[in-house]
């Protein structure tokens, strides 16, 4: 998350994620900020000038269902994303947010200066379902990710119950923190599902190794790591290190 979303520490800027992943040898991050993909540019383009190739910066985006079930979605290209953003917004309702209750929203570029202050509240449900989300972000070509699903809020279990195996989804995504119990006890009950986590940063000391998956890949491209999420090609995803 960077600053952004509202939830996010003021201390989330573009250089200051590009630096602190450079500094921990991280290669690959997501930029998803709750239903918006507004700083993704901002971050991009602070990798780029610590040297091509040093960091991917994919686009990404943390949607809020009208069940109040959060899904990741990571799009393959700008044009991807610019079409859901335009999407994501018609599905905000006309909440304006209150900083001094939930936080700035600050859409920045590459040096943190601030282009616009976000006026609608992000951290909302939307009004779309889950199946609409869904049915959006695989029209949009995005690798889908069921966010955080270990958690008692905003997850599929907590909300709905169960996860079924037929959902068109690409992957779970677990908590840094998940015990290696409970991750365990996830992989037994869905065995085909590819399981990732992440740091799901909202302050720079969040952004840990151990709170990375790995993925075996040639290299970091859209294309790769949707074929190890997908394990095809002979790519997959390592389950990451052990939670700290």
């Amino acid at each position: 998350h960077t600053v952004l979303s509202p939830c996010g520490e003021l201390e989330m800027g573009a250089p200051e994620i590009v630096d602190k992943a450079l500094s921990l040898g991280i290669s690959i991050i997501a930029v998803t900020d709750h239903n918006s993909t507004l700083n993704w540019d901002a971050l991009r383009y602070a990798a780029l000038e610590r040297g091509p190739g040093k960091l991917l910066v994919l686009p990404g985006v943390e949607v809020q269902t009208a069940e109040d079930i959060h899904v990741l979605g990571i799009f393959p290209d700008s044009g991807e994303t610019a079409i859901f953003q335009k999407w994501i917004e018609k599905g905000l309702r006309n909440i304006e947010n209150d900083p001094d209750i939930f936080g700035y929203q600050l859409v920045i570029d590459k040096d943190n200066q601030i282009t616009r202050e976000y006026e609608i509240l992000l951290i909302q449900g939307t009004t779309y379902t889950l199946d609409e989300v869904l049915t959006q972000l695989r029209s949009r070509k995005a690798i889908v990710i069921l966010a955080h699903v270990d958690r008692e809020s905003f997850s599929y279990s907590s909300v709905l119950g169960p996860m079924p195996p037929d959902l068109d989804i690409d992957a779970f995504e677990v908590s840094s923190n998940i015990s290696d119990h409970k991750l365990a006890e996830l992989k037994a009950r869905y065995p085909q599902m590819t399981i990732l986590r992440s740091s799901d940063a909202h302050r720079l000391a969040d952004m840990k190794r151990d709170n990375c998956s790995l993925l075996m890949i040639a290299k970091p491209d859209f294309n790769e790591i949707l074929n190890a999420i997908r394990s095809r090609n002979g790519r997959e995803v390592l389950i990451s290190r052990n939670a700290t």
